[in-house]
């Protein structure tokens, strides 16, 4: 009986599927592309502009992506794994110029510096991890169903981020819609409204999931349209609070931008005399009626100051008559402990003592220690490190007939903060002021994305934003989110412009001041938690 024939050796088709190894490479590849795109859309590096449909597209990606693991039977640990490769590669790409301040102006070593930037946006993207695993093994099956929580699951995410450890929500998905057609939500829901939105509309098209029958699809289109038109054509506001029947005066004002080099800021010497120098004799010259410092453009406590040098602004300011008044940036405090990142306003005819706002929203390691983390800390030479924390809602400098409530750098990040100043319609803020020093992140895109946080409070409050910086951006923004007057980065100079006050609350101050963020943690929590209860989980074919 012949031995029967080996078996031919199989062949592998060039065109056969890639192994599953290198399969799970290309997927995570997508989902870290996905998140790079992210990043991008806040601010494309370049001219710095928010691409509305970038962050749509990249949001569609995950989507797209996530509903491909679901299609596998992915479990919780697998799809958090991808959502969080998206996550940090997004948050990596937002803020990776902590970088710059932690290496190039703090000395610590550079590969220090990485993995600490790596570390904070790996330990942020957990969030959104918990978030793309639940949509991928709990949320429903049905297009629209997951829709509404994916965009809930997603704004958890982003609230979280936002609050928990203090908060850190830069480079949230809402702002690169600050020009786009979702830009007119601001008002009404605010930055996480808006990235609610983007995420709803996203995954109402993007999934793996046909629209079968009339009235889904037609539900489909009205949600669409309810996110991307309805909000173009409702003003926000009351009839007496729009056009011209809103306005609380104009006020003329001069933005000072100092240009000192980070490396010369805090140097006997250097930075500081010329600092001292070039602001006196701004001070001293201006026109305006109002006149702005950046954040400690004067780098020294008072009780460090020359002789006389505040006296000499109290002076020029506090004559009786005069129509000018001055903010001034400055550190305060007698010692460690009781430091205050601060602004002083001076008037005529003011108090003994000048008007004082101190920063209530400190920076995490820059302007208070953490616990446990005072050993980082040691590591960098970081002048002020441990600032006292103001009150919330503080008092505006009022002047010309204007309220003008400050916030001091990164404070304007957080809209619901600022929203606490506008629980009295009467007493609430007619100009919004901010003033920086984003020197710390060099000729960065850090410079860009603040800008876009800014125009968005605009938009939020309907209030103009008036921002003076060591570096940029100095500039003008009306109450509609537009920049109207900007000097060019990195420059020393002087912005004169006309700023029109603006009074009428919108939807979105009205319930922020009174309930913070609630309403929006209350609904994505109660959409998640229907979802849970009355839709069955489900693969998505395809």
């Amino acid at each position: 009986m012949p031995a029967p024939a080996a078996a031919a050796p199989a062949r592998v088709s060039p065109t056969s599927p890639p192994s599953s190894a290198a399969s799970g490479f290309l997927r995570l590849l997508g989902f870290g592309l996905a998140g790079v795109a992210q990043a991008l859309s806040i601010a494309w590096p370049g001219d710095g502009r928010p691409l509305w449909w970038l962050q749509l597209l990249s949001l569609a990606g995950l989507v797209w992506l996530l509903d491909g693991l679901r299609a596998q039977g992915a479990g919780w640990r697998r799809a958090g794994l991808h959502g969080w490769v998206f996550a940090t590669a997004w948050l990596t790409g937002s803020f990776w110029w902590l970088f710059i301040s932690m290496h190039t102006y703090g000395g610590l070593p550079a590969p220090l510096a990485v993995i600490a930037v790596l570390a904070l946006a790996a330990a942020l993207g957990l969030y959104y991890a918990v978030a793309c695993a639940w949509f991928v093994v709990r949320g429903p099956a049905g297009r629209i169903a997951g829709a509404f929580v994916f965009a809930a699951l997603w704004t958890l995410a982003e609230l979280v981020r936002g609050s928990w450890f203090t908060g850190f929500p830069w480079g949230a998905g809402g702002y690169a819609h600050v020009d786009g057609p979702l830009a007119a939500l601001a008002p009404w829901v605010g930055v996480y409204g808006i990235g609610a939105a983007a995420a709803l509309a996203v995954a109402l098209v993007a999934r793996r999931l046909p629209l079968r029958g009339v009235v889904p699809t037609a539900l489909a289109a009205m949600l669409l349209a309810a996110v991307f038109v309805l909000p173009n054509v409702v003003s926000p506001l009351p009839a007496d609070a729009r056009g011209a029947q809103g306005t609380a005066g104009t006020l003329q004002v001069a933005l000072l931008q100092g240009n000192i080099p980070q490396d010369e800021k805090f140097i006997p010497g250097g930075g500081i005399e010329t600092a001292l120098r070039w602001y006196a004799e701004q001070l001293r010259d201006a026109k305006a009626q109002l006149v702005v410092t950046p954040e400690t453009a004067l780098p020294l406590l008072p009780r460090q100051l020359p002789a006389g040098y505040l006296d000499s602004i109290q002076e020029r300011y506090g004559q009786p008559g005069s129509q000018q008044a001055a903010i001034v940036g400055l550190p305060l405090g007698d010692g460690p402990g009781t430091y205050r990142n601060a602004v002083l306003g001076f008037m005529p005819g003011g108090a003994a003592q000048p008007y004082a706002y101190s920063k209530h929203h400190l920076v995490p390691f820059g302007e208070f220690i953490p616990p446990g983390f005072r050993w980082f800390i040691r590591m960098m030479s970081i002048p002020l490190g441990d600032f006292e924390r103001g009150g919330l809602a503080q008092a505006p400098f009022v002047w010309q007939g204007q309220r003008i409530a400050p916030n001091i750098c990164y404070e304007d990040l957080f809209g619901d903060e600022i929203g606490a100043n506008f629980r009295d319609e009467a007493t609430a803020p007619t100009v919004l002021l901010n003033v920086s020093n984003i020197a710390w992140f060099g000729d960065s895109v850090a410079i860009d994305q603040h800008l876009a946080i800014s125009r968005m409070r605009a938009l939020e409050f309907a209030r103009p934003m008036v921002r003076s910086t060591n570096t940029g951006a100095t500039v003008v923004i009306d109450a509609a989110g537009r920049v109207t007057h900007q000097l060019p980065r990195l420059t020393r100079g002087v912005l004169e412009a006309p700023v029109e006050g603006r009074r009428g609350l919108t939807p979105f101050a009205r319930w922020v001041a009174p309930f913070d963020l609630w309403p929006l943690w209350i609904a994505a929590l109660a959409i998640v938690a229907l979802g849970a209860v009355f839709f069955r989980p489900g693969r998505t074919r395809g």
